[in-house]
C-alpha cells in the first residue's frame, strides 16, 4: 500500500519515517523544504493541482497529514495563513483521497475543546468551543473533511513532544540545567503525548484499512482521541521531566496561567477519553512517565 505522509520534516513526520521502516507499506514522505539525509518531495499541500498530481504520480491509497500551523500565540495574527493550512489544506487532502478511493488520516486536536469548563474527559461526540484561531481553524479542517465524504480517521491530540525539532520537552531540558528557579503553570491539565507513540497508533489504524474492502468504504471512519495514559499539568510535566533528566538543582514553582500573558485563552482541562480508539483498533497506551522516559533516553538525557 502506498501512503503518503505530509508534513514529514515535523515532529510526528519523523516519527512516522522511523515506524515506516517496520512495515511493508511504500511510504512517500512530503513537506514544503527538503531534509538533510531523508528522502523528500516537494509538496504544498494548499495547492490541489500539486496534490492530484502527486496521488496519482505515486499511486496513494492513503495520505496521513502530519503538517499544520501550531503557532498558538502567531495565529491570532495570522488566520489566514493558519486557516490555509489547517482547514482548507485538509480539504484539498480529503477531496484528493475522495477521487483516489483512498483514505486520510488527519491530525488534530485538543484545542477544538477549551471555551467550555469540563473536569472529565472530553469524548470525541462532545461539541467543541475552541478559544481562539488555531482550535477554530483545526475544527474547520475537521468539518471539512466529514463533508467531502471521503474515507477518513481524524485523531485529535495533545501536548506533544519527541526528539525532533522544538517542542516543551527540550525547552524544559534546556531552562532546567540553565536556571536556578523555573515558574510553570499549574491550572491546565491535560496529558503529554509522545509522538513516537502516536505514529505507532497510525501505523495500527493503516495496517486495518489496509485489510478492507475499498469498494465498500472504510467500516471505521470517525473521530478519535490519543494521548498517552494518566492526567497532569504543566507543572507536574516539568517537575517530571527535571526529575528524570537530573536537573534538580532547579527549583520548580507553579504559578498561574495568568501570570504569562497570551493573546489566546487555552484549555484549562483537555484530558482526552481513549476509550473509542483503544476499542476499535485494541491499541494499548502507555502511561506518560514512562514514554517521557523513554523519549529522554533516546535523547541521552535519562537519569535513572
Amino acid at each position: 500500500m502506498n501512503i503518503l505522509v505530509t508534513g514529514a520534516n515535523g515532529q510526528l513526520g519523523n516519527e512516522m519515517r522511523i515506524v515506516s521502516r517496520e512495515t511493508d507499506d511504500r511510504y512517500i514522505f512530503s513537506d514544503i523544504v527538503p531534509a538533510e539525509g531523508e528522502e523528500t518531495i516537494i509538496l504544498d499541500i494548499t495547492d490541489p493541482v500539486q496534490v492530484a498530481a502527486a496521488v496519482k504520480e505515486h499511486g496513494i491509497r492513503c495520505i496521513v497529514n502530519c503538517a499544520a500551523y501550531t503557532n498558538v500565540d502567531k495565529a491570532e495574527s495570522e488566520e489566514a495563513l493558519c486557516r490555509r493550512l489547517n482547514a482548507d489544506a485538509p480539504k484539498i487532502l480529503a477531496e484528493a483521497m475522495k477521487a483516489a478511493g483512498g483514505l486520510l488520516v488527519q491530525i488534530s486536536t485538543d484545542y477544538v475543546f477549551g471555551a467550555d469548563p469540563y473536569n472529565t474527559p472530553c469524548r470525541e461526540d462532545q461539541t467543541g468551543i475552541p478559544t481562539g484561531v488555531y482550535g477554530r481553524t483545526k475544527l474547520e479542517g475537521e468539518r471539512n473533511i466529514t463533508a467531502t465524504g471521503c474515507d477518513h480517521v481524524i485523531i485529535r491530540t495533545a501536548w506533544l513532544y519527541s526528539e525532533f525539532g522544538r517542542n516543551f520537552v527540550k525547552t524544559m531540558l534546556s531552562l532546567t540545567s540553565t536556571r536556578p528557579q523555573l515558574s510553570v503553570v499549574f491550572d491546565q491539565t491535560g496529558t503529554p503525548t509522545y509522538a513516537y507513540d502516536l505514529a505507532e497508533a497510525i501505523k495500527t489504524v493503516l495496517a486495518d484499512y489496509r485489510k478492507e474492502d475499498p469498494r465498500h468504504g472504510y467500516s471505521r471512519n470517525g473521530i478519535y482521541h490519543y494521548s498517552n495514559e494518566g492526567v497532569c499539568s504543566w507543572y507536574d510535566f516539568t517537575k517530571m521531566i527535571a526529575e528524570y533528566s537530573g536537573h534538580t538543582d532547579c527549583e520548580i514553582l507553579p504559578c498561574h496561567s495568568s501570570e504569562f500573558p497570551s493573546p489566546v485563552i487555552r484549555p484549562s482541562y483537555s484530558v482526552l477519553d481513549k476509550t473509542k480508539i483503544k476499542r476499535t483498533f485494541h491499541i494499548g497506551i502507555p502511561y506518560w512517565t514512562d514514554s517521557l522516559k523513554r523519549c529522554l533516553r533516546n535523547l541521552g538525557e535519562y537519569r535513572p
